[in-house]
């Protein structure tokens, strides 16, 4: 056991798992509404839209950003808030133009599309890429959350990472997309509790009041969004913005997490709803998970004595707030919101790629339609296998910490690969299956040259890394639109 962890106190502990049966149990209570491969992937389409936007805004704050936001905040300044402020932009164009295209498509799969636009290859690239971010991805968020939960619970991070892993697989597996949904609007009250009452205490707890905490921010330039200069080389106001608007284009046009959930919305108008739901609730969230690491920068200020110098930087600091400063019984409530922001994020990705193995790969290359039976196995044993390798995955990152930053920029290649093909696809009519191919070629190529982690920097663009993803899309998107304009067209 750690040393410097808290073990969880008798009321803390029956909260968490009480949290846990009922995140179960709506799994199993929804277990048969998905005995067919439709109910399993899409709900039947008839979820309301306000349980979908839940759903999405659950999506977005996974434990990276309930843990991470706070942190940044503490350490620096509101800079990186500025990513969620492209997500009105982002849910506009969303709305606009790839809703009613996917629901017109009638397809669970995001990529199905790709294959009639340029051939298979584009369909197996985009499947591929996606199963390997979200299995890096499911890694990454069930190892982060173990780090922060272990000097919480007691408990090793082995431990947390095996039973959160189980926990997700076993009501994803269950329930299906249903049981995803209605378990991440659980999630996502509970995580939204947990950060009202992280501020109430923070706020209750300053020697001077609740204005102290913006009196000592102030001082220290905590609510800057960074500079408004128009430098590409550091996360400027406008690199930050630029970088949120096309990640989150890639969210809801080509993630198959969110793609997926525009299906399971009773009709195109409800999808649209979520859509707009899921990204306005996340702006005043986020904002207030930023005043959290604000507020506990202004809470160790004036108890400084609080603070043990071990603690260090901020993402550590608001675990230790969870674990010291707070009333028994909302320690608890804030473990499980910790853990409601880590699972309404992997199951999604697990449901997501169960489908995508099914509709893509299995049904796609069958030599004769496969039975509904055959369906329901291959979803199921997808879901177990995804769950197995994405907790392997964390498994991993416990002994080889310093794959996680390179991870992350692997998976920008594959990720600016996809959302600049899909683009083109949509925009470009003339696009042809060489300009795709050529496209993508030379935008993947700038994409590694940009964030190859081992070529030297002075041989790399001076560019900032959040850049990646932009230069690669509009490469891809530009090169596509060249070639198709000057490449022969087919009568």
């Amino acid at each position: 056991m750690n040393p410097d962890s808290h073990p969880l106190r008798l009321t803390d502990l029956v909260v968490l798992v009480g949290y846990l049966i009922v995140v179960v149990g709506l799994g199993i209570w929804l277990a048969k509404r998905s005995k067919t491969t439709e109910g399993f992937m899409a709900a039947g389409g008839a979820l309301p839209g306000w349980a979908v936007g839940l759903s999405i805004f659950g999506t977005f704050v996974s434990s990276i950003s309930f843990l991470a936001n706070p942190g940044k905040a503490f350490d620096d300044n509101w800079n990186p808030f500025v990513f969620g402020l492209s997500l009105p932009i982002a849910a506009w164009i969303a709305t606009r133009y790839f809703v009613p295209f996917f629901r017109r498509t009638g397809e669970v799969s995001a990529y199905t599309h790709l294959e009639a636009r340029f051939g298979p290859w584009a369909r197996v690239y985009a499947v591929v890429c996606y199963l390997l971010t979200q299995m890096g991805r499911v890694g990454t968020i069930l190892y982060l959350v173990a780090l922060a939960l272990a000097p919480l619970t007691g408990w090793s991070v082995f431990t947390i990472i095996i039973v959160t892993g189980i926990l997700v697989t076993v009501y994803t597996l269950i329930g299906g997309i249903e049981a995803v949904i209605w378990t991440d609007v659980v999630q996502s009250l509970v995580l939204t509790l947990g950060i009202f009452l992280c501020l109430g205490v923070i706020f209750t707890g300053m020697p001077e009041g609740a204005g102290q905490v913006f009196s000592i921010a102030k001082e220290a330039d905590k609510f800057s969004l960074g500079s408004f200069g128009s430098s590409l080389t550091e996360p400027t106001f406008w690199v930050i913005l630029i970088f949120g608007l096309f990640i989150n284009l890639q969210n809801f046009g080509i993630d198959q997490s969110y793609v997926q959930r525009y299906a399971t919305a009773e009709s195109e108008t409800a999808a649209k709803k979520s859509v707009w739901l899921g990204a306005l609730l996340y702006v005043p969230i986020s904002a207030l998970l930023f005043l959290v690491g604000t507020g506990l920068f202004a809470f160790y200020q004036a108890q400084p004595d609080l603070l043990p110098e071990t603690i260090g930087k901020g993402d550590k600091v608001f675990p230790h707030f969870i674990a010291t400063e707070l009333p028994v019984g909302i320690t608890g409530i804030l473990i499980a919101a910790v853990l409601a922001a880590a699972m309404s994020s992997v199951d999604s990705s697990l449901n997501g790629s169960a489908t995508l193995t099914w509709c893509d790969i299995v049904k796609r290359f069958s030599k004769t339609e496969p039975s509904e039976a055959t369906g329901m196995k291959v979803l199921h044993g997808a879901t177990i296998a995804f769950g197995i390798i994405g907790t392997g995955a964390a498994l991993a990152m416990t002994r080889v910490q310093s794959a996680l930053d390179a991870w992350w920029k692997i998976s920008s290649i594959f990720s600016g690969g996809i959302l600049g093909l899909f683009l083109l696809g949509l925009i470009v009519k003339r696009a042809n299956n060489v300009a795709a191919v050529t496209a993508v070629t030379i935008g993947v190529l700038l994409i590694f040259w940009m964030s190859a982690p081992w070529l030297p920097e002075a041989v790399r663009p001076a560019l900032h890394g959040n850049l990646t993803i932009v230069v690669g899309t509009l490469t891809i998107f530009l090169v596509g639109l060249l070639v198709s304009r000057i490449s022969p067209q087919k009568s």
